[in-house]
């Protein structure tokens, strides 16, 4: 059988050398489209509730974080290891190197703890930041970085107030590459006036950057959210997909996506009392079970 994508666990399981496990960690920051730096409000359609683990309490320690997140897998997993996700927000934002330094090197002090995974955003991450992951990266324990790309238009990255551009984008991929560092681009589909082929073309463009790994996910209307409340005073027309239109979707992506390039997930799913819309009721492997027998 020809295999449909490469999954993002036997990325890290290569990476790696061992089975491991993301860690979801809130160390307190910020993003500039909400502090007034370059904007106000974040992103349309985000509140981090939405996406952030029961055991991410903002005011307990990294080391803290770490260690209840591995008492919550560690039951069924024992023999696990990690990687700590700074996860919440833009994690490399509004705090100085000296600081990133020592959040990144207690994650890193953890029993069990074999990397980290950086979440930002492309315009908060400069030359000096990209030179100090690479030297923390360059032992036995690897840093990755996951940039939330959400979409190659820069009509769309407007619109939702999302702050950079595209070529933003791209510079920061090749500014991690450049000093050794695996990156991996979140996107979303779906976003307010996108088109099938918009949505096609940013798989594409992504694919011709050096990046190890994509993560999607199809747009959800989260309540209380700026996009919840456009949507509902009729201000943004809506596409939102079912099952069997982001299906259909999903396996165009991969067509796109060389094997060389994992996919770690094409779903999301909010806490129900959050959700909105779409309601599918299923997570992410049901999915990809979906999507695999499919083709």
């Amino acid at each position: 059988m020809v295999r449909l994508f490469t999954p993002y666990g036997e990325y890290l399981r290569d990476k790696f050398g061992v089975k491991v496990q993301k860690l979801s960690v809130n160390a307190g920051f910020s993003c500039p489209n909400r502090d007034g730096s370059i904007g106000r409000g974040g992103c349309i359609y985000c509140d981090n509730r939405s996406f952030t683990p029961s055991y991410c309490n903002q005011s307990d320690s990294v080391t803290e974080q770490i260690e209840k997140g591995k008492l919550f897998f560690g039951r069924k997993y024992p023999e696990l290891k990690y990687i700590a996700y700074f996860q919440a927000y833009t994690s490399t934002y509004s705090v100085s190197l000296s600081r990133l330094t020592e959040l990144y090197c207690e994650a890193l002090g953890v029993d069990d703890v074999v990397g980290l995974v950086i979440g930002t955003r492309p315009d908060c991450f400069d030359k000096r930041l990209a030179e100090l992951l690479g030297e923390i990266g360059c032992g036995e324990k690897k840093v990755l970085v996951e940039f939330g790309a959400e979409s190659s238009h820069d009509e769309t990255l407007l619109m939702v107030n999302r702050g950079h551009t595209w070529q933003q984008t791209a510079d920061a991929v090749w500014r991690a590459h450049d000093v050794g560092i695996d990156v991996g681009l979140h996107f979303i589909m779906g976003l307010p006036g996108e088109t099938h082929d918009m949505m096609l073309r940013t798989v594409e463009r992504a694919v011709e950057l050096p990046v190890s790994s994509l993560k999607f996910h199809q747009l959800q209307v989260i309540y209380g959210t700026i996009l919840h409340r456009r949507w509902k005073n009729g201000e943004l027309n809506l596409q939102l997909f079912d099952v069997d239109s982001y299906l259909d979707l999903c396996r165009e992506i991969c067509d796109i996506v060389p094997k060389s390039i994992a996919i770690e997930r094409f779903t999301s799913s909010a806490p129900a009392e959050l959700l909105v819309a779409p309601k599918w009721g299923i997570k992410n492997y049901e999915f990809v079970n979906r999507l695999l027998s499919s083709c």
